[in-house]
Parts: C-alpha cells; sequence; structure tokens
C-alpha cells in the first residue's frame, strides 16, 4: 500500500453522524473483490437520484470537494455492517484521511489496513476544521502523521493519537502481509533448521 507520511488537501465537511458502511458502499456494489474501480460507487445513494444523475447539494458534487482527499465528519462514521469495500471505495475515489469523533471499530480497523489514516477529534475541533473546509479550496488542511498533527489553514496545530505499530505500518507503506514478508530471511532460516530437525514433519512453507 502507499505510505502515508503527510497529506495537504482539500476537506470535505460533511455535518452527519452514524454514516455507516452501507452509505459509504451500499451491498448491491459489493459483487467484487477488487480493490479498484469503487470510487465510482463511493456514497452512490447520496451522490446519485434513482436515474443517475448527480444530486448537486451533495459534498462531493461540489466544487472543489470532487477532488477532496480528507473527510470530516461527526460521531461513528464507518458503523454498520462489516464490509472492508468501505476503505477500498474511499481509497480508489482519493481519500487518504477521514477525521471525526469516532468510528465503527471494525471500519476504523480496515481503514489502518488499506492505507487510510482515521483520526479521532473532540466533535467542537471537528466543527472548527469543518469551517475551515467551508472556505473552500483555499483553506486546505494539512495532516503531517510523523509530528501527530492536523495543521489548520489558520497554522494552529491540533494533536492527535494513534498506535504506534498502526503509524509505523502507515509511515512505511506496508500491510500485515508487507510487515511479515520483511522477516522472511529469519523464516526462510526456520523452515530450513526445521526440515533438518524434524524431516517427518510436513513442511509450513507455502502455507
Amino acid at each position: 500500500m502507499d505510505a502515508f507520511t503527510t497529506l495537504t488537501a482539500v476537506a470535505a465537511p460533511m455535518p452527519m453522524a452514524n454514516i455507516d458502511t452501507d452509505k459509504v458502499i451500499p451491498a448491491r456494489f459489493l459483487k467484487t473483490i477488487k480493490r479498484s474501480g469503487l470510487g465510482v460507487h463511493l456514497f452512490d445513494t447520496l451522490r446519485f437520484d434513482a436515474d443517475g444523475r448527480e444530486r448537486p447539494e451533495f459534498i462531493l458534487n461540489q466544487e472543489p470537494y470532487r477532488k477532496s482527499e480528507v473527510i470530516i465528519a461527526h460521531e461513528n462514521f464507518g458503523c454498520g455492517s462489516s464490509r472492508e469495500h468501505a476503505p477500498w471505495a474511499l481509497l480508489d475515489f482519493g481519500i487518504r484521511c477521514v477525521i471525526a469523533p469516532s468510528f465503527g471499530d471494525i471500519f476504523y480497523n480496515n481503514s489502518f489496513k488499506n492505507g487510510i489514516l482515521p483520526i479521532r477529534l473532540p466533535r467542537a475541533i471537528c466543527d472548527q476544521l469543518m469551517d475551515d473546509a467551508k472556505l473552500g479550496g483555499n483553506a486546505r488542511v494539512t495532516i503531517d502523521l510523523a509530528r501527530q498533527v492536523v495543521i489548520r489553514p489558520n497554522g494552529e496545530e491540533i494533536h492527535f493519537d494513534v498506535d504506534p505499530f498502526r503509524k509505523h505500518a502507515l509511515l512505511n507503506g506496508v500491510d500485515e502481509i508487507g510487515q511479515t514478508l520483511q522477516h522472511r530471511t529469519r523464516i526462510g532460516s526456520y523452515e530450513t533448521a526445521r526440515r533438518q530437525a524434524l524431516p517427518w514433519m510436513p513442511s509450513t512453507e507455502g502455507a
């Protein structure tokens, strides 16, 4: 996955709570196991009407928010059913960070695994960031993961917490498989020694 270091981008304000995974990517689009191509269906029922026409009132159908890389929302973003397609759709659209007071647990975990940074900040601060975002394309927000700060357009820095292991993975662009492969030499040595010591045991190599 792509590393996340520092991001300066347009943020889309979504002053809604309980944006569930079915709103993020409706169930009818879950037939694929590919991670690409889902961005066109992101927030489908909010972005488009029954005839497939854009709803002009929805934020991602407005300039400059069509190219947003950050979403700012209210409580419990990503709640509802478990579906990894939700972060896949966000990432395919171009979203790399979601800021909200709280998240659905499974969505929160899946986001890190797919290169999206979910940031928990108090509701009052999220509202301030939404007000900043409403100023348009010139009011960009910066997220510095190494320093763990969100930087408002006026220069104010807001600290956020993140698990050190997940921070390391994002900064280095490695998912769980990538982290395992970093130890391939030691794993190979173990397998060789195991075969020599226990030749009658089936090999786990390639399992």
